[in-house]
């Protein structure tokens, strides 16, 4: 399956997630990590989908998500600011999910300067977080993120 960069945008607007979870973590210098990740779920009729979008990128994993849905995650940082943070600067997101996504970039950007390593950078990376996907659930046009 070959996938054109636009049809990619378009999907992306319907399907994807640009998703931050901020975990408790005891061994983290802050007591927190913080997880950015991009996700695209689908039922498993369609993992054909995913592992194009996987071959597109040359990067994440295809796998089980809950029931007999699948997803491909993007969770490695080089890969988000390497990889699917320009592709999303070149083509550009068509719905408010390029909001997410402009919030997202942010949060990785930060995270790669070592933002998250801070309290100030931590509760920056809180305050970002809070708004993202929100505009979503509340209007009830689409569902959340994954968590």
């Amino acid at each position: 399956m070959d996938l054109e960069a636009q049809w990619i945008v378009g999907f992306t607007d319907g399907e994807g997630c640009f998703h931050v979870g901020i975990a408790r973590h005891s061994e983290m210098s802050m007591g927190y990590q913080v997880l950015p990740e991009f996700v695209v779920v689908q039922h498993k009729r369609d993992a054909k989908v995913l592992h194009a979008l996987k071959k597109y990128f040359g990067c994440g994993v295809v796998r089980s998500d809950r029931g007999d849905r699948m997803c491909w995650r993007v969770r490695k940082l080089d890969h988000l600011s390497g990889i699917v943070i320009p592709f999303f600067e070149r083509h550009e997101l068509k719905t408010l999910k390029r909001q997410d996504f402009l919030a997202f970039r942010r949060v990785v950007r930060m995270m790669a300067k070592g933002g998250h390593l801070t309290a100030e950078g931590l509760a920056q990376i809180r305050r970002i977080v809070e708004g993202m996907n929100q505009r979503h659930v509340r209007s009830g046009k689409v569902k959340s993120c994954p968590p």
